[in-house]
């Protein structure tokens, strides 16, 4: 499989995004992006469900042609994110066969972009761990085979906590090529807000209605209570049995079950189906 081409970047950036130096764009594009990440915040003044924020999050990525978007988070004592797909704040927005490949190969325990998420304050471009010399080739593939899946380009901004918990929050292009350090400063200024109320919201409320399951992985459970088995629930959602099993999957980790039937029963029993 070819690699796909990577910009190289001549050294890494040592400074905050405060401290960037004003980029020279146009005083119309600058001032659509201003436009638009006031009308994000103006939109998510209010939201009190991570879903609903994430979905405007992702609205407003778009503006800045990234289709795909992720957020999770790792607690200190974590080395990879297999454990955080249980975790309800874990939001996705990659395709689901890339989400499946990524753990079936193990890509959690060498994901580059983890590595370096712990030792940097500030966004960074995929292409700059890419071209890394301490990148090792194993940790390359991991971006080569995301490109297959057409996550061809994209940033990943590391969001510390006080208690050294980390969160990660990813922006992706189906396209190769270079977000621009300006698209950088508000796709991190918005991944910041997203996070900030994200933690409120853990703060100021438990959860009571057991664990949040991503809407395919509810109705997939739906439909394991009425009997269906997997074969039958892909035919009627009209994705594969793979994928269907990857959503039973993570329902019986996030509800810590063992068994389908126990798990629908529980669901049931918490209001969540």
């Amino acid at each position: 499989m070819e690699r796909p081409r990577m910009t190289a970047v001549s050294q890494l950036r040592e400074r905050s995004t405060r401290d960037l130096p004003a980029m020279h764009f146009p005083e119309a594009i600058g001032g659509a992006f201003a436009v638009e990440f006031g009308r994000f915040l103006d939109q998510t003044d209010g939201v009190d469900q991570s879903e609903r924020l994430f979905d405007l999050l992702s609205a407003f990525a778009l503006n800045f042609d990234c289709r795909w978007v992720s957020y999770g988070s790792i607690s200190s004592n974590q080395k990879s994110l297999k454990t955080v797909r249980r975790d309800p704040a874990v939001l996705l927005k990659f395709p689901e066969e890339w989400q499946e490949r990524y753990f079936e190969m193990g890509y959690d325990r060498i994901d580059p972009i983890i590595k370096t998420c712990r030792t940097r304050a500030d966004a960074f471009r995929w292409s700059e761990v890419y071209n890394d010399v301490s990148t090792t080739e194993d940790e390359r593939r991991v971006f080569d085979e995301a490109a297959t899946f057409g996550l061809r380009s994209g940033i990943s901004v590391p969001l510390h906590g006080p208690d050294r918990s980390l969160a990660i929050m990813s922006f992706a292009q189906a396209r190769n090529g270079e977000l621009q350090n300006r698209t950088i400063q508000y796709l991190q200024f918005a991944a910041l807000h997203f996070h900030l109320k994200v933690s409120q919201f853990a703060n100021s409320s438990c959860i009571e209605g057991g664990p949040a399951l991503s809407p395919r992985e509810i109705e997939c459970l739906s439909w394991i209570a009425s009997g269906k088995s997997s074969w039958e629930i892909g035919q009627i959602l009209e994705i594969s049995l793979d994928t269907v099993n990857f959503h039973v999957k993570n329902v019986l980790q996030k509800m810590d079950t063992s068994n389908r039937t126990e798990a629908a029963v529980n669901a049931i029993r918490l209001g969540i189906i």
